[in-house]
């Protein structure tokens, strides 16, 4: 009996630190702008031009019950692949080769695009894809500016503490 309480009430906590507000200095969340597909909706956030040098989006989901639960994230060919770049537009294309990241204590790559959108405009874009045993985190950051300040954006706001929490709730929870 009271292990069963203590386990619902881990879990409870663990969908309440997902649902928590992350960071707002800079960072306002917005709603999900994609179509459903076969992951479930992440979260979705705008740091505006004032707070990030140009108009910065970020969007951030887990993917549950990755496949590759031995090697994790380890080549560029796999953040192109499930980092819902996609999603954003279908035109988009690698700048230069990826490099190990951290965020919120999982490893994976870290790899910058250019994306062509619908009007023909050029956004720079990173892709992240991390993992936690078999379980995945995908974020994709998308604006005008270039890449290396879409980057920097990115991964401060990743790097916040209460980020990390949320995420790494989002990859336990079950």
């Amino acid at each position: 009996m009271i292990a069963g309480v203590v386990v619902a009430l881990g879990a409870l906590s663990a969908v309440a630190a997902y649902d928590a507000t992350p960071p707002r200095e800079n960072w306002q969340e917005i709603a999900w702008p994609f179509p459903r597909d076969g992951w479930p909706a992440g979260r979705a956030f705008r740091c505006g031009a004032s707070s990030c040098g140009e108009a910065v989006e970020l969007y951030v989901r887990p993917k549950l019950g990755f496949c590759n639960c031995d090697r994790g994230v380890a080549d560029d060919d796999e953040v192109d692949r499930v980092a819902d770049l996609d999603l954003i537009s279908p035109q988009f294309v690698p700048v230069q080769a990826g490099e190990v990241v951290r965020v919120a204590d999982m490893q994976g790559r870290i790899r910058s695009y250019e994306l062509r959108m619908q009007d023909g405009a050029q956004h720079a874009a990173i892709g992240i894809a991390v993992s936690r045993g078999c379980d995945l985190l995908v974020v994709v950051a998308q604006g005008k500016g270039d890449a290396a300040g879409v980057k920097r954006a990115a991964m401060s706001f990743l790097s916040a503490r209460e980020t990390a929490h949320w995420m790494m709730a989002a990859i336990e929870r079950r």
